[in-house]
């Protein structure tokens, strides 16, 4: 159950990531490859979530890059979402499209794959031209909460449509505000948009060694900031109160 009537989701790409959040979010993201968008992530990280009571949700995005999938995307997509009910966790994050629109087709497949879990739509629903008849869409495909910035590549920038989706939903799907949710701008976003749910990563910017660098297998690298995690959930429960 969410501590107040604010709730607060991080998205993780690493166990220690996991660890630095687990005992004050309301729910966890698990993904790798945040510097993508995320990906979906490996068996160990999900492995990792089994144990704990903080509801986790799982991205299944089988590559980076854009979200129109062939068959082979979607069966690993479906074979993922089997992997996450096995290991007996809460959730699925999905998001697939076809031209300037949600495709419906693959979204139902995978929502269907999905029964007995529950269903975010991700961020795909900010590269549409429409996002509240994607809202309506992702309602009749029985999608619970979706992910967005208001089709701006941040939050702040796109408050107008995330106030509308959030008056538009009335309660019939969970609109949860992401992307440049930060300590310094949860309350304008909580009052501008109406929206009571939000998801960051709390990230903070770690030095990379050169020679990881040079041979290309790191370019930056961010960590869980459990200083920032805890300032968010200070925050969250001080707007609620």
């Amino acid at each position: 159950m969410p501590r107040n009537s604010l709730t607060f989701e991080v998205c993780i790409d690493t166990a220690a990531g996991y660890a630095a959040c687990a005992d004050v979010v309301d729910r966890i993201e698990l993904c790798s490859a945040l510097d993508v968008g995320g990906l979906t992530p490996c068996p160990g990280l999900i492995a990792a979530a089994q144990d704990s009571a903080v509801p986790s949700h799982v991205m299944i995005r089988p590559r980076a890059g854009d979200f129109c999938y062939d068959a082979t995307d979607q069966k690993a997509m479906r074979a993922s979402i089997e992997a996450v009910k096995k290991a007996g966790l809460a959730g699925v994050v999905i998001g697939a499209s076809k031209g300037d629109q949600l495709d419906i087709v693959t979204l139902r497949e995978l929502v269907a794959a999905a029964e007995g879990l529950e269903v975010t739509l991700h961020r795909v629903i900010d590269l549409l031209p429409e996002p509240l008849s994607a809202m309506e869409q992702a309602i009749d495909l029985g999608i619970h909460r979706i992910l967005t910035s208001g089709g701006a590549p941040r939050a702040e920038d796109g408050q107008a449509t995330l106030q509308a989706m959030q008056a538009a939903a009335k309660g019939r799907i969970e609109i949860m505000v992401g992307s440049g949710v930060s300590v310094s701008n949860l309350a304008e976003l909580a009052t501008n948009t109406g929206i009571t749910s939000f998801h960051a990563s709390c990230g903070t910017a770690i030095p990379v060694a050169e020679h990881l660098h040079h041979f290309g297998f790191a370019k930056t690298q961010k960590v869980t900031d459990r200083d920032t995690v805890l300032a968010f959930r200070k925050t969250l429960d001080t707007l609620s109160a």
